[in-house]
C-alpha cells in the first residue's frame, strides 16, 4: 500500500497510524510514486487549494496503477464525500473517524463492491479514536496526537465540521505511547491536536500543562515540542511551569490570524490584540531564546486597507520569528463565505506579499541574534542533494546545516552557528 498526506501534523500522525495497521496485516508500504495495490490520499480542506491538490493526487494514484484501490481519507473526505465519490478513480471515502476499520472496507472492495462511502456523522462523535504509532519511517521526531476536534467555530473555518467536537486522549494512553517511542529511540516528541489548547477540557481530570509535565519525567525523552496554541493558553501559571521543564522547547506557535480587533471580532476569534500582546510579553519576559511564530490571514471579508495596516503594524510590534501567511479562502458552509465586502484576489495577493516581506525581515532579525552562538541541534537527515552535510533543528526551531555523516541522524550535538544563509544557519559541530 501507499499513502500520500496533505495538511497538518495531525494528518501526518494519522497517516503513520494507518500505515502501521496495514504493515501489521502483511502489507508492504511503498512510496506514492511506485505501483501499489492500495493508494490512500489523506486529505486537507483548509483552503480550496487543498481540495484541488487532493483531487490531483487522486488522479495521479490511478495513473500509477490503473487496477489499484483508491481510498480518500481525512478532512476533505469528511466534508465532501458525495462529491469525491463521483470521481471515477475513487473506490472509497473514509473521513476523520473509523480509520481502524479501514482493512474491513478494503476487503469488501476486493470482494466486488465498487464504491464505499464510510463517512459518518462526525458532529455526534464524543470518543477519541485510538490510533497508535510506535515508529516513524525516516523521522527523528515523533508526532503524537493527543486531541481531536474543535468547538471554536471561527467564521471562516470548515475544520469544526470536518473534525467534530473536542475529544481528548486519555493520559494513560499518551504516556504509554511516549514510553514506547522512547524505547524505539525517539528523543523528541511533538504534541499535536486540532485545537490543542482544548486538551483535557472534556475529561475534566487533566490539562495540557499536566500532560506536558508527565511527559517531561519520562526517561529517554530529551525534547517536548508543542503544536499551535491559542494565546489565552499562555498564562503566568503556564509560563512559570514551562520554565521548570528544560525539555520543553522554547518555541511557541500562537495563532493570531489578524492583528486588528475589528477583523478578529468578525472572524469570531476568542481574544483581543491586548490579550495576545500580554501572552507574547509573558513568554519573552520569562523564557530565554523563545521563538514565537504565528499564522496571519489577509483579505478577510470586510478587511479594509486601514485594518490591514493595523494588522501589519501589530505583527511588526510582536517581533515574530516567522509568520505563516494565508489568503482568505471562502469555504462553503462557513458564515464568512457569504459575508459582504469580499476582498479581490489582486488585493489579497498584494497584502500577502507585504506580510511575507515583513515575515522575512523579522525572521532575519531573529536569526541575526544567534550568529556565533553555541546551540544544541538535533540532526534529522542528510541535506537533500548535498552528501556529507546534515540538517537539524535547535530547541527554538532554528534550522541548521552542518558538515557530517548519516551517523548523526537522531543525535544531539552542540553546534556553533556561524553564518545565516537564507532561512537557516551554516554551523560547525563542536567536538565533545
Amino acid at each position: 500500500m501507499s499513502i500520500f498526506t496533505l495538511g497538518c501534523k495531525v494528518n501526518q500522525y494519522e497517516s503513520e497510524a494507518v500505515s502501521s495497521i496495514f504493515e501489521q496485516n502483511g502489507y508492504e508500504v511503498v512510496p506514492f510514486e511506485q505501483s501499489s495495490d492500495v493508494y490512500i490520499i489523506n486529505t486537507c480542506t483548509v483552503t480550496s487549494l487543498s481540495d484541488r491538490k487532493s483531487r490531483q493526487s487522486i488522479r495521479k494514484a490511478k495513473k500509477n496503477n490503473p487496477n489499484a484501490i483508491v481510498v480518500v481519507m481525512g478532512c476533505y473526505a469528511q466534508t465532501s464525500s458525495n462529491e469525491i465519490l463521483k470521481i471515477p478513480e475513487v473506490n472509497m471515502v473514509i473521513g476523520t473517524k473509523d480509520r481502524d476499520k479501514i482493512l474491513d472496507y478494503i476487503n469488501r472492495i476486493e470482494e466486488g463492491e465498487c464504491k464505499i462511502n464510510a463517512v459518518d456523522n462526525i458532529m455526534s462523535t464524543r470518543d477519541f479514536e485510538e490510533l497508535k504509532v510506535s515508529s516513524y519511517k525516516e523521522r527523528t521526531r515523533a508526532c503524537l496526537k493527543i486531541q481531536e476536534g474543535c468547538s471554536q467555530f471561527c467564521s471562516y473555518c470548515i475544520i469544526p465540521y470536518a473534525r467534530g467536537p473536542i475529544r481528548s486522549r486519555k493520559p494513560e494512553a499518551i504516556i504509554q505511547e511516549v514510553k514506547e517511542l522512547s524505547e524505539n529511540g525517539f528523543t523528541e516528541i511533538v504534541l499535536t491536536g486540532i485545537h490543542l489548547a482544548s486538551y483535557g477540557k472534556d475529561l475534566k481530570t487533566t490539562s495540557l500543562l499536566d500532560i506536558i509535565q508527565r511527559i517531561n519525567v519520562i526517561e529517554g525523552i530529551k525534547r517536548i515540542r508543542i503544536g499551535s496554541l491559542e494565546p489565552t493558553t499562555i498564562t503566568e501559571e503556564f509560563v512559570k511551569a514551562a520554565n521548570k521543564m528544560p525539555k520543553l522547547c522554547p518555541h511557541y506557535h500562537l495563532s493570531l490570524q489578524s492583528g486588528c480587533d475589528n477583523t478578529l471580532k468578525a472572524m469570531n476569534r476568542k481574544y483581543t490584540t491586548n490579550e495576545y500582546r500580554y501572552s507574547v510579553e509573558l513568554l519573552k519576559r520569562h523564557i530565554p531564546d523563545v521563538a514565537i511564530t504565528t499564522d496571519i490571514m489577509v483579505g478577510f471579508p470586510g478587511e479594509t486597507e486601514e485594518d490591514f495596516e493595523v494588522s501589519l503594524n501589530f505583527a511588526r510590534e510582536m517581533g515574530f520569528s516567522k509568520i505563516h501567511v494565508f489568503k482568505f479562502s471562502p469555504r462553503t458552509g462557513t458564515p464568512a463565505a457569504s459575508f459582504d465586502n469580499q476582498v479581490s484576489p489582486q488585493e489579497k495577493e498584494r497584502r500577502s506579499q507585504l506580510m511575507l516581506e515583513l515575515s522575512n525581515n523579522l525572521e532575519r532579525e531573529y536569526l541575526d541574534n544567534y550568529v556565533r552562538r553555541e546551540m544544541e541541534v538535533l540532526y534529522e537527515q542528510e541535506l537533500h542533494g548535498k552528501k556529507g552535510f546534515m540538517e537539524g533543528l535547535t530547541k527554538n526551531y532554528i534550522r541548521v546545516i552542518a558538515e557530517g555523516g548519516k551517523e548523526l541522524k537522531g543525535v544531539l550535538k552542540n553546534t556553533k552557528l556561524e553564518k545565516v544563509n537564507g532561512d537557516f544557519f551554516e554551523g560547525i559541530i563542536l567536538k565533545a
